[in-house]
């Protein structure tokens, strides 16, 4: 896709927040502008508390580092995760920024608190640098095989198709006990068998989609995230209940 070139002496970088920044909108904003672009992760119950920055860039697949003053840890059942584990990203209850709680709702309140911890409900992994990947919805995590595998990687490694444009995975049951990675695309129509030796090439065996369905848009919210939940509905309309 062509950009054309701005002009814009006076910008320095861009920041984006919302949802996860792929490389190819990082790449076309930088082609477009000639700065860099920041990600800034957070949520309307703690704004945000991790980011990169010109002096602290994040490394290359991460969100960054949490921002000074925030306490960040990824939490396990049992509490803190060691460094490259996966775990839910959780921020200190004793944040300023932390939300004192949902209105009339103490039950669900309690529900996001572990010890000191408020959950967010992410998925994510620290490095030893402090810096932070970002796995997904904890709701959204898929399970093929018996291994859990975040739809965020999958959609990464697809999305340096040239003929993807956007995409949403999840896992769907296509019969008792056997699930299987389902991909919805939009963008050219490609050949099932082309879209999976291209699959085979970047991502682990389990972690390659079974089954590509082309749509004309994914499903979304009103912040334009994707929907992955209603994917599998697209799914059983076309393949029957599982």
């Amino acid at each position: 896709m062509h950009h054309m070139k701005m002009d814009l002496p006076v910008l320095r970088h861009g920041l984006a927040a919302g949802e996860k920044l792929s490389d190819r909108v990082r790449l076309h904003w930088f082609e477009a502008t000639g700065t860099p672009i920041y990600e800034a992760y957070g949520m309307s119950e703690c704004s945000t508390f991790i980011s990169g920055s010109p002096l602290h860039p994040a490394s290359p697949g991460t969100l960054g580092r949490p921002q000074d003053g925030r306490r960040v840890a990824i939490l396990g059942p049992d509490g803190p995760v060691g460094l490259g584990e996966e775990g839910t990203i959780a921020v200190a209850r004793s944040d300023p920024g932390l939300m004192l709680g949902y209105f009339g709702a103490e039950a669900e309140t309690a529900a996001k608190m572990q010890g000191d911890w408020f959950l967010t409900g992410d998925q994510g992994m620290m490095d030893a640098d402090g810096q932070i990947t970002y796995l997904g919805r904890a709701d959204d995590m898929m399970n093929a095989g018996g291994y859990r595998v975040s739809p965020m990687e999958v959609e990464a490694a697809l999305l340096t198709h040239p003929a993807i444009r956007e995409v949403g995975v999840t896992d769907i049951e296509v019969k008792e006990d056997a699930r299987i990675i389902a991909a919805f695309y939009v963008g050219d129509a490609v050949d099932e068998a082309a879209l999976k030796d291209f699959a085979e090439t970047r991502l682990a065996r389990y972690k390659q989609p079974r089954v590509y369905i082309r749509l004309e848009a994914l499903p979304s919210g009103a912040n334009g995230k994707i929907l992955r939940r209603a994917l599998k509905p697209l799914y059983e309309a076309r393949h029957g209940q599982a």
